[in-house]
């Protein structure tokens, strides 16, 4: 496998890594769209549990775009690590770890997801749970997600530092290069402030939104040198 992963191109696993991102990017922002998030009402779980049974649809819909989203973070962890092995393959292998326990993490809580599924699925053994307990079980469920994900979002932070030093660091280095690990590491920052912080503070503001611009960028980036590659190699 070691042997094959170094046969391949570096425009070519440029092109899987940017690709994974762009169907992960799709795959996340159609979730937010039109998923799960969209069916919960905070802090009422009568009319969450009722939103759900009234569109499983929308709901199985949206644990499928997770579950595709955590297929393309594993893809991109190992592209990530072949293309920024020349850089340093320490740090390369501890950027693919932290993203594969980020979406190892994300997966444990998509489970809850599934949970709260079962409990609304009708089965005659939920019939000895009253409406309203079986209602709040189900909020927790997706309460559980949430925090879930949010202490998967660490290890991402820490994986985007990591990411933002090598490419600072690649042998093709120039200002644009510079610039996009410094942004990549600042967006790492952002999620490692905002995530941290939420387990002293649940109110701290947002600062992934306004700070994780750095892997957009990241998969343009990729992208374009490996369309770029591929046709001048043409």
């Amino acid at each position: 496998m070691t042997n094959q992963a170094n046969d391949v191109s570096p425009r070519k696993i440029a092109l899987v890594a940017g690709l994974g991102l762009l169907i992960m990017t799709i795959f996340a922002i159609s979730t937010g769209i039109y998923g799960p998030s969209n069916l919960i009402v905070p802090g009422d779980a009568t009319k969450t549990a009722n939103n759900i049974t009234a569109d499983l649809l929308e709901f199985r819909v949206g644990v499928f775009s997770y579950l595709i989203v955590i297929i393309c973070d594993l893809i991109v962890a190992w592209a990530l690590y072949v293309f920024l092995k020349p850089v340093n393959k320490s740090l390369s292998s501890l950027a693919a770890l932290f993203r594969i326990v980020y979406a190892i993490l994300f997966a444990t809580a998509l489970a809850n997801y599934m949970n709260a599924l079962q409990l609304l699925n009708g089965a005659n053994y939920l019939t000895a749970i009253q409406t309203n307990q079986l209602n709040a079980n189900v909020m927790l469920s997706l309460n559980a997600f949430t925090d879930g994900w949010a202490i998967a979002y660490i290890f991402f932070g820490l994986h985007l530092v990591l990411v933002g030093y090598l490419v600072f660091k690649y042998r093709a280095n120039g200002y644009i290069l510079r610039i996009l690990g410094i942004v990549i590491v600042v967006s790492g920052l952002g999620y490692l402030v905002q995530y941290l912080g939420q387990v002293v503070s649940p109110s701290i503001p947002q600062v992934s939104v306004i700070l994780g611009w750095g892997e957009l960028l990241l998969l343009i980036w990729l992208l374009v040198k490996g369309i770029k590659s591929t046709k001048t190699e043409e």
